[in-house]
């Protein structure tokens, strides 16, 4: 299996929002999406894509999953990452991930759900450490979330 990681361009965005709520539905049921289908796609299309801070990951040809970062001043961002459901446990996050570690300045930080405890294991497993919990009423799907930092 081949990975190439690129930076995503318009022509993806169709992709990349497929993926993102076929992981989202699938991976994620407990949360409940906070945007309809067609929001998704928009925000993709109009904004995530070309904010250009969005990883491609292409294997033989298709997208299998993407990550979007955002550097701050205080720390940088993961804000997304997403895999296609089939992809899981093929190094394809991991792949994304050391990305990130090798070009966002620490500390690099990202929130999960608590209860998704397999982004939790992922997470951990690469150094990740919990710094604060959340019941939830800060984020858009009102799911108790996990604050993840990573410092080298």
């Amino acid at each position: 299996m081949t990975v190439d990681l690129r930076s995503a361009v318009a022509g993806d965005a169709d992709v990349v929002a497929e993926l993102y709520l076929r992981s989202s539905k699938e991976l994620v049921a407990f949360a409940p999406l906070a945007h309809s289908d067609d929001d998704v796609r928009a925000w993709v299309a109009g904004r995530l894509i070309p904010a250009g801070r969005t990883t491609v990951a292409v294997v033989d040809g298709a997208i299998a999953g993407f990550m979007s970062v955002s550097p701050a001043l205080e720390c940088s961002w993961i804000t997304h990452l997403y895999l296609h459901p089939d992809s899981i446990g093929r190094g394809i996050g991991t792949r994304l991930l050391k990305l990130a570690l090798r070009e966002l300045p620490p500390p690099i930080r990202l929130y999960t759900f608590q209860e998704n405890r397999r982004a939790r294991n992922f997470y951990e497993r690469r150094g990740f450490r919990a710094v604060a919990y959340s019941d939830g009423t800060g984020n858009e799907e009102k799911c108790p979330d996990v604050l993840y930092e990573w410092r080298p």
